[in-house]
């Protein structure tokens, strides 16, 4: 069932300026923010997942740091958790405002999906956790897009949990994407004013590099060997996130650190180009060009837009 209310997401690739506007936005309606980010839900993970930090937050930052690193962390349990967070703003009548660019995260809070739920162990789970550990993320997504494009194409590389059951389906005869036909049929959980960040390429990718250099300032090295010793290497799915696999890698003598920096602004711009894709595809999003408007600009038509909805009658 639908559940009541207005909810406000702002979207974009990596380094858009999406969390900047996002707290803006809650700031003015005096709410909150939910991340939908799938590795800022992990202790620990800050730098690497550009989070805010709690002493710069100028309002509260929901669905960051609910998980340790090696815990058994799903979107289905992220989809349970960022709905109760954005039912209780609803229910005090403030309108939550989401934000990230996991694509799977957003549409697993703001529309009807169901994830199916197969039994954890066996032969054939460990063979392919083993197999991610080893070759990592994208081999694995490989060896799905081979045997099953369909499902390959709506699963993202780095969700390895998700890829792992897609694979044990195929082996016990069934298809993700053919059980999960209706993922995109957009079934709206809520009533969602989406609006997306644009900018040209070339910009985007200068933002990608510079973040990640300040990433590296900032102490990333440091905290990599900090998780690593909680248990990071042996993550299913933090241990892919990027910067943190490449660096692990570099500690581990498999690269340099110079090469681990390349790598990591490498596949952020990569990211960056399937995040837009996710996101075109949904026709809801409002783009916000930065190339034309800056941030002050673009609240104001956020802002105004959530304004106008609630004068014509939606539930907000």
């Amino acid at each position: 069932m639908t559940a009541p209310g207005t909810v406000v997401a702002i979207v974009g690739p990596t380094a858009s300026g999406k969390s900047s506007l996002a707290e803006r936005v809650a700031v003015e309606l005096g709410t909150s923010v939910i991340s939908v980010d799938a590795m800022q839900v992990y202790r620990g993970m800050d730098i690497g997942t550009a989070k805010e930090p709690p002493a710069d937050r100028r309002c509260p930052l929901l669905m960051v740091d609910v998980a340790n690193v090696d815990d058994d962390y799903s979107v289905a349990l992220f989809q349970e958790q960022a709905r109760h967070c954005a039912d209780g703003l609803l229910a005090a009548g403030k309108t939550p405002v989401l934000c990230g660019g996991t694509g799977l995260y957003l549409d697993s809070v703001i529309d009807e999906m169901e994830f199916p739920h197969g039994a954890t162990g066996g032969d054939g789970r460990r063979a392919y956790e083993e197999y991610a550990q080893a070759h990592g993320a994208d081999a694995l997504h490989a060896l799905l897009q081979e045997r099953d494009a369909a499902s390959a194409e709506i699963i993202h590389p780095n969700n390895v949990r998700r890829v792992v059951r897609a694979l044990e389906m195929l082996d016990e005869g069934t298809s993700y994407a053919q059980q999960h036909a209706g993922l995109h049929a957009r079934r709206p959980h809520y009533q969602v004013r989406m609006w997306g960040i644009t900018m040209d390429r070339s910009r985007l990718y200068d933002r990608i590099n510079q973040r990640v250099d300040k990433m590296f300032l900032d102490g990333l090295v440091d905290e990599v060997v900090r998780l690593r010793d909680e248990g990071l290497s042996d993550a299913l799915t933090a241990h892919q996130a990027i910067g943190y696999k490449e660096v692990l890698d570099a500690l581990s003598g498999a690269t340099t650190m110079d090469e681990a920096r390349e790598e990591i602004k490498l596949r952020s711009r990569r990211y960056a180009k399937r995040q837009l894709s996710w996101l075109r595809r949904d026709g809801r999003v409002m783009w916000l060009d930065y190339d034309r408007i800056d941030e002050s600009a673009a609240a104001g038509l956020v802002l105004d837009d959530l304004a106008q909805t609630k004068e014509l009658g939606a539930p907000a």
